[in-house]
């Protein structure tokens, strides 16, 4: 390189590293040896997405420079650098070179037009503080002409860069006028579904699951005509200290299913009371199940009201506040109405119910459910802590109460079948570990216990769920000690195999002893970027809740066969708001009888995010 070409590109260098707003570095010797800056990934995760990830470029911003006093600070400049005495001059006369938080300057990144043009502008800007600061010494004849050429040089592109300032001020202005709030976001998410169910209890002295304990047949079930449902919830993300989260959700949706006009006596409006096989006081408990129906159809179990969005009302079906202790990696939340999923990872990528598998079986693992855990309206009242040990390790733990907010429990009878207060009637208290031992896997250990006042699990996988100890009164209270296991296993970044496995001994609290054991597993293989970019492919079996064991008054077991859940759904990725997710799912031997016929569930889901 010549004398001559040095001197010119000082000097342009000289133009732009006076901006002192974004790092530009000297430009590279040649076209060919120009170098473009990666993108990196910066973690935000929320409460309830404990894996999201927002890509980020590496932007040029003034948060990502950093102020230097000498070329020496900066570890990848050289004295031998052509460029080095054009730095080192402008760190002694100008005091406005900036590097990178790392302390290089990455002098062979190449630069667009526009960049250059914001340097310049901000290299006369630099000038003229000079000049007004009677330092006009500091500044050379030559340097001045050199900046007067390339300022005409570029006129176009600071003419660009100056109307994209006043338009940037004029859209924030109106902005900060017309923002709904300064501490606040909105989300939204709007589920259409078309679904159908055919496979029909067939009746005529076949076997079912009963709450009351029975298991002779029943009246047949018909199989169900093609509905088009939808699920419409708005949240509200509120910080008031850029620490803390209040999470505020609200709700309306179409499904059906719950109690009738008097207990006992199901509405049977839902897919799986459609077929017949659902549980026989709300009529929604079953094997067939979609992801994002509410597990109690259109009432609130714990005071037999109406649920929070039923019938297309709006309604509260989310309030959680998550907050830092004070100690360092401990986080705190407490809620009325809140999710067990809400605190604790699913794990599986299965997991999401507007976007993954259609399935309510294959959403979760079922000890994340247990006692009405992930009701779908924010039954529970809960309070607990996140502590993130290490990148490795993490515990989490609640306390939750699905009849907190009633001051007097009358009962079954009464209106309140769960119980009443935050520390009377039903509760759970579960915890769960999360592992990654390698960046490949994560796996999740998870621990319940509960007490219900009635004979329930809580579930709403299986119609067992109700009437949980068979042969036993369905006013028994039972305890539960519940464990689960959940594990994924990514062997390529595109490629995951996953599964759970989950065992809850159910043991009746007053009568005569009686106890059942409830047994559940799944694996399967789950793939992204099908097709296109964001498209997912999932593919589960496994064995929805069902009875293993029985014992003392619960004998003899009412089941003589296990049902088996196969699924296929194929999410489509329309774009970054819409989504289109066919799928279907099989279950054999449903509810547990062998005379059952098998269950097909075709659905179409919709799903708008914004």
């Amino acid at each position: 390189m010549n004398k001559k070409h040095v001197s010119l590109t000082q000097k342009i260098g000289l133009a732009c590293l006076l901006a002192g707003s974004i790092p530009l570095v000297g430009l590279p010797v040649a076209a060919s040896e120009a170098e473009t800056v990666s993108s990196s990934k910066v973690a935000q995760l929320s409460p309830q997405d404990k894996s999201g990830a927002i890509e980020r470029p590496s932007s040029l911003s003034v948060s990502e420079i950093e102020q230097v006093t000498s070329v020496s600070q900066l570890s990848d400049v050289r004295p031998t650098d052509w460029a080095f005495q054009a730095l080192q001059s402008l760190v002694e006369r100008y005091g406005c070179i900036v590097g990178y938080p790392d302390k290089t300057f990455r002098g062979n990144r190449a630069l667009t037009r526009y960049e250059f043009a914001a340097g310049l502008n901000s290299c006369l800007d630099r000038v003229n503080e000079l000049i007004a600061a009677s330092t006009a010494d500091l500044v050379k004849k030559e340097d001045l002409a050199t900046l007067q050429k390339l300022q005409e040089e570029f006129a176009a592109e600071l003419a660009t860069v100056r109307g994209r300032v006043d338009a940037l001020e004029a859209r924030t202005t109106t902005l900060e006028k017309q923002q709904f709030s300064t501490t606040t976001k909105l989300s939204g998410e709007v589920i259409f579904s078309l679904a159908s169910a055919y496979g029909a209890y067939p009746g005529l002295g076949n076997r079912r699951s009963l709450a009351s304990g029975t298991t002779t047949g029943g009246a047949p079930g018909n199989d169900a005509n093609v509905v088009f449902n939808n699920r419409v919830r708005l949240k509200l993300l509120t910080s008031f200290s850029g620490k803390d989260l209040l999470i505020t959700g609200l709700q309306a949706y179409n499904f059906g299913g719950g109690l009738g006009s008097a207990i006992g006596s199901p509405r049977r409006d839902s897919l799986s009371g459609t077929l017949g096989y659902a549980d026989s006081i709300f009529g929604t408990a079953s094997n067939a199940r979609l992801a994002f129906e509410p597990q109690f159809g259109a009432t609130n179990p714990s005071n037999l009201s109406g649920a929070p969005g039923n019938n297309n009302s709006i309604g509260l079906y989310k309030l959680l506040y998550i907050f830092p202790s004070g100690i360092n990696k401990l986080t705190l939340f407490a809620g009325t109405a809140a999710e067990v999923d809400d605190a604790f990872p699913a794990i599986i990528p299965f997991y999401g119910d507007g976007q993954e598998s259609v399935s309510r079986f294959g959403n979760m693992n079922p000890i994340l459910r247990i006692s009405g855990g992930t009701s779908e309206i924010g039954l529970a009242s809960a309070a607990g802590f996140i502590w993130n040990i290490s990148d490795a390790l993490d515990l989490r733990a609640l306390y939750g109460s699905v009849n907190a907010s009633l001051p007097a429990n009358g009962g079954l009878a009464g209106g309140t079948p769960l119980g009443a207060g935050l520390f009377g009637g039903s509760y759970v208290a579960a915890t769960q570990l999360t592992i990654k031992p390698t960046p490949a896997i994560d796996l999740a250990l998870n621990y319940a216990h509960s007490y219900h006042q009635i004979n329930i699990l809580g579930l709403g996988e299986a119609a067992v769920a109700v009437g949980a100890i068979p042969n036993v009164g369905a006013t028994t209270p039972v305890s539960l000690n519940s464990f689960g296991a959940t594990a994924a296993w990514r062997i390529t970044p595109k490629v995951t195999l996953t599964g759970f496995g989950f065992y809850s001994f159910v043991d009746a609290v007053t009568g005569p002893e009686a106890s059942t054991n409830i047994l559940s597993y799944m694996g399967g293989i789950h793939i992204k970027d099908v097709l296109t970019p964001g498209s997912t492919f999932g593919l589960l079996f496994g064995q929805p809740p069902a009875r293993d064991r029985v014992s003392g008054a619960a004998s003899p077991k009412p089941e003589d066969a296990k049902p088996y859940h196969l699924e296929a759904y194929f999410k489509y990725k329309v774009n970054d708001n819409i989504s289109i997710t066919p799928g279907v799912f099989v279950i054999f031997n449903p509810e547990g009888f062998s005379g059952n016929r098998t269950i097909t569930v075709p659905v179409i889901r919709t799903t708008f995010t914004f």
